[in-house]
């Protein structure tokens, strides 16, 4: 099996998986993100205690792309504190760019990593960064 197949069945995987895909209820942030180019909309869901992402979710409609990219950059971010998300958002964000290439420093985004080559097709580029950007408003209003 080559690289581009591991990728494709890891995107698959997440896209269709549903396992952060749900309504939390009991959430301490909720996010509304939309791709009005794609029709992408999700709600980010997440439950921050202490500055610490205890639990994270969204629900909504996407393409694979877009559900694979929030499903992976809720495991990365569990767990984590809002200022880890943020640069994990920030590091995201440059790998898409291309303004980080350095294969050290994107090994901190695991199962994202999949989609540094998305920029290759700028139809999805707003489709992979929508959960990230949605993320990211949502821990700035709150800070």
């Amino acid at each position: 099996m080559d690289l581009n197949s591991i990728y494709t069945e890891l995107i698959m995987e997440h896209s269709q998986s549903g396992h952060n895909e749900k309504k939390l209820g009991q959430c301490t942030h909720c996010k509304r993100g939309h791709n009005p180019s794609c029709g992408d909309e999700i709600t980010l869901e997440l439950i921050i205690e202490e500055d610490m992402i205890k639990d994270a979710a969204f629900h909504g409609m996407g393409c694979a792309i877009s559900k694979a990219s929030t499903s992976m950059m809720i495991d990365l971010i569990k767990g984590k504190t809002k200022e880890e998300a943020l640069s994990l958002v920030d590091t995201f964000i440059g790998m898409i760019k291309k303004d980080i290439t350095d294969d050290e420093e994107l090994e901190q985004l695991e199962d994202a990593m999949v989609l540094k080559n998305i920029s290759n097709l700028p139809a999805r580029v707003k489709c992979a960064v929508l959960a990230w950007h949605t993320l990211k408003e949502s821990l700035q209003v709150s800070s």
